[in-house]
């Protein structure tokens, strides 16, 4: 048997992306390749791993357990580089969307240890799983037991709509505002569910994206709305986009994420830092 940490990967990346396509995008290899990789996989172990139609890719009974193996594989794989890579001297901070919005830059004025490197990964632990990171911002719950987390403030939720949309010509807007309008969701590493229309109506309809890139390129085009948090329309300014201020809905809880068993040096420096630049007294 012969299976190879790419193909693992490709695996993990078309169960969560959804199709062949997405996959390679996320990937950034061919969809030739991803599709090859899934073969071999399936060779090499010996079963069908995929089921495959021309819309549809679902797991069968033994790929999910062979999902779940390939999980814990990646993330083990993935613990040894963040072994060897501690004595590089830095301190990667991970984040999905956004690192800390305007807050960014406050907190690398009054950093004073190893130099502060954030990098971006559109995964749910936002790096940390992937070896990417050593700690991470997230903005939606962490269960995985691994992981231990300290809240470091709250933000505001921006509406984000195209430029020529009427609701561009105001200064705030409101959650019922938007449900006339297809919105566009990232439910993997986004901060919004249906959940914010409750109890009222939901949308129209739902448009599912991967990351923050495809999410701001659907909004621009006038084919979907979103929701985020104030830290992205911070950070991501896109041509063709306007973000106003949702009002009445619940803010979002930031929160840095790290290895329960392995806390990286100056955590507890970079907590306390994280908070003074929310103007936060929030608590483990």
């Amino acid at each position: 048997m012969n299976v190879e940490l790419r193909h693992l990967r490709a695996l993990i990346s078309v169960v969560d992306a959804g199709t062949f396509t997405d996959a390679a995008a996320e990937l950034d290899v061919s969809q030739a390749a991803v599709s090859r990789s899934i073969a071999a996989l399936e060779s090499a172990l010996g079963v069908r791993v995929l089921e495959r139609s021309t819309r549809h890719v679902a797991l069968t009974a033994r790929g999910t357990q062979v999902l779940a193996a390939a999980r814990r594989v990646l993330d083990e794989v993935a613990h040894l580089q963040r072994i060897a890579e501690q004595s590089r001297g830095e301190l990667r901070v991970g984040y999905a969307w956004a690192a800390l919005g305007k807050h960014t830059r406050r907190l690398q004025r009054a950093w004073t240890g190893a130099p502060l490197v954030f990098v971006q990964s559109n995964t749910i632990t936002a790096g940390l799983s992937e070896g990417t990171a050593d700690v991470a911002v997230v903005r939606r719950p962490l269960p995985d037991p691994r992981f231990a987390t300290a809240l470091i403030g709250t933000e505001g939720r921006c509406a984000a709509v195209a430029t020529d949309n009427p609701l561009a010509r105001r200064r705030t807007v409101r959650i019922d505002d938007l449900a006339r309008y297809t919105v566009a969701i990232d439910d993997r590493t986004g901060t919004t569910t249906l959940d914010l229309w409750d109890p009222g109506p939901g949308p129209v309809a739902v448009r599912a994206t991967h990351g923050v890139d495809e999410w701001l390129t659907l909004i621009a085009a006038g084919q979907a709305v979103g929701v985020t948090s104030e830290a992205t329309a911070n950070q991501n300014p896109r041509p063709g986009v306007a973000y106003r201020m949702l009002r009445h809905a619940p803010r979002i809880e930031v929160r840095l994420a790290w290895w329960r068993d392995d806390p990286p040096a100056g955590l507890d420096e970079l907590i306390r830092l994280s908070r003074d630049a929310y103007g936060s007294s929030a608590r483990l």
